[in-house]
């Protein structure tokens, strides 16, 4: 695998354990490592430039959170949803940040409009450079805005561990033809309804976004596994 410097850790500030799972969890988002791959210790051990307790503490927590599956023979690999769970975590998905929309449009300060303003900005112009890890980091910081606004810890929790678990599809989605454009039109248009104060039109926004992004990442993994039944 090339560009090995990108994952290597500093061995201060934050500790080493949660700086792994950190470069981990981005190298599936960004599909360095996708679904179905396997995370041997050793190889990650070269890659992170960590030894292997923190590489197994990372990824059981990993684990934890769905984004590893770990197999008898076979060890941990990176989880494979399959189409009917997909179509669960979208559901959940659009729900949420529907109310997280509404939420901010109605309750959320000045200042964190206007840094999802900026959030809306950066992914745009991310965009222009096609899928990559400026792209991950702007998507993540216009959801990091759209959580913190909505004032409620408890759906902001919720939408991190989905969010963790739609990164295994998010690049698959993106990837598809037109479907950046589009993702990107659409964030401007929730981004709009908040700063208008509009909660319905926000919650509709934001359901309207996740649903045409379920819409692509179902079709793709339709063709990759068939119809379901």
């Amino acid at each position: 695998m090339d560009d090995v410097g990108a994952l290597q850790v500093e061995r201060q500030s934050a500790s080493l354990r949660v700086q792994v799972e950190d470069r981990l969890r981005q190298a599936i988002a960004e599909g360095r490592f996708k679904p179905g791959d396997r995370l041997i210790e050793r190889e990650l051990c070269a890659l992170i430039g960590v030894g292997r307790t923190s590489i197994r503490e990372a990824l059981r927590q990993l684990e934890a959170e769905g984004l590893v599956t770990s197999y008898a023979h076979r060890g941990p690999v990176v989880t494979v949803i399959s189409y009917e769970e997909a179509k669960q975590l979208y559901s959940v998905r659009a729900l949420l940040e529907s109310f997280a929309g509404q939420s901010f449009a109605e309750q959320g300060s000045h200042d964190q409009i206007a840094a999802l303003d900026d959030a809306v900005k950066e992914f745009e112009a991310a965009a222009g450079g096609g899928a990559g890890r400026r792209l991950t980091a702007a998507k993540d910081a216009f959801y990091d805005c759209l959580m913190s606004g909505c004032g409620n810890v408890f759906a902001r929790q919720m939408l991190t561990t989905l969010h963790n678990r739609i990164n295994l599809l998010r690049m698959t989605s993106m990837n598809q033809p037109g479907r950046l454009s589009h993702s990107v039109s659409e964030i401007k248009d929730i981004a709009a309804a908040i700063r208008d104060r509009d909660g319905a039109r926000a919650a509709a926004a934001c359901k309207l976004h996740i649903e045409r992004a379920a819409t692509v990442a179902l079709d793709y993994l339709r063709q990759q596994v068939g119809s379901p039944e």
